[in-house]
């Protein structure tokens, strides 16, 4: 991992939606609070993890930092660049080093569009390329890159796989030789068969360009296998985050614990008998989140001042963080 300074730095960064109702979109009072004051930062070439359940608020994270949902309040700093304050050239220079592979590859191409146009694309927009000729070479290099063959260029992406399809998203997104890369589930919609080539060639690619990535994943195995670093995130805010073999083996925050019990184990006698944990109740409403510890509800160790006192985000150990009051350092 490299010891510059941070690529990303992001300090209490929220992101609410306003609750509105009817067709005029009247504003009811009140917001979701999707993403409520997350802090973290991501060194050049690392590959920083993301998991939590579905609706914590990752893909918001994941789409506000590129500034694609405006902050709420916070700020958010990629490549020196003050995405927040970004106008006008700012702007498109931001996009140049900043990109984002979707989860869907097929709602995420213009179906109307050939291969070559949506690859093209950035090329145009960001003016690289002094002659047509050359940028339609330049997406000849990125097809190849992504390990397809240049004499796809005039399909369309009903012609090619659900995994072909992802390469294609993965070539657009390098067309304007980022610097960062927000990868939203990438592989989720993907076969099973095809997940590990994906991310084999997401690997690849970060080794041969320096890429640096946000991973926002469901499957823990695959986090862990081309992560630097894991975050935990839950309800719109992050409750751990370590190295990603300090986390998996010594998760502190008892919602991280619950999260990595269910990570099958490929040995049958561990995985017999290693102890799963069952959270009571569901997950509460981001709307209206608990007072104090936003987990407590469900937790199996919450004392009565986690219901009024909200835990600060604290180190146990170099490098791995916390916002648990009960928390304590393994060892």
């Amino acid at each position: 991992m490299s010891q510059d300074p941070p690529l990303v730095i992001v300090e209490d960064l929220k992101k609410h939606f306003p609750i509105r109702q009817g067709i005029l979109g009247n504003r009811l009072g009140g917001a979701v609070r999707a993403v409520d004051g997350v802090s973290f930062e991501i060194q050049p070439a690392e590959t920083l993890g993301l998991v939590g359940e579905s609706g914590c608020g990752k893909t918001t994270l994941g789409r506000t930092l590129l500034g694609l949902y405006p902050a709420t309040s916070g700020s958010i700093c990629i490549a020196g660049t003050n995405v927040r304050q970004a106008k006008g050239s700012g702007l498109m220079a931001l996009r140049r080093k900043a990109q984002m592979i979707f989860q869907d590859p097929f709602a995420s191409l213009n179906p109307r569009w050939t291969v070559s146009a949506i690859v093209g694309e950035p090329l145009h927009v960001h003016r690289l390329g002094a002659t047509e000729q050359a940028r339609m070479e330049r997406v000849r290099e990125l097809l190849q890159l992504v390990g397809l063959s240049p004499t796809h260029l005039n399909r369309y992406p009903h012609e090619f796989s659900g995994g072909q399809r992802q390469r294609i998203g993965i070539a657009r997104a390098l067309a304007s030789d980022p610097a960062f890369v927000v990868c939203d589930e990438p592989i989720s919609a993907l076969d099973v068969s095809i997940q590990a080539q994906v991310v084999n060639l997401l690997e690849d690619l970060q080794k041969r360009l320096g890429l640096t990535y946000l991973f926002i994943a469901h499957d823990l195995s695959m986090v862990r296998h081309i992560c630097d670093r894991v975050a935990v995130m839950y309800l719109g805010i992050v409750v751990e985050m370590a190295d990603r073999d300090e986390l998996y083996e010594h998760p502190v925050h008892p919602y991280a614990q619950a999260l990595l019990s269910a990570v099958p184990i490929p040995d049958p006698r561990k995985d017999r008998h290693r102890q799963r944990i069952i959270l009571p109740g569901d997950v509460p409403s981001p709307a209206n989140p608990p007072s104090g510890c936003r987990f407590h509800p469900r937790c199996p160790i919450a004392k009565s001042h986690c219901a009024e006192v909200v835990p600060i985000w604290r180190e146990l150990l170099p490098g791995h963080w916390t916002a648990c009051h009960e928390a304590v350092a393994p060892g």
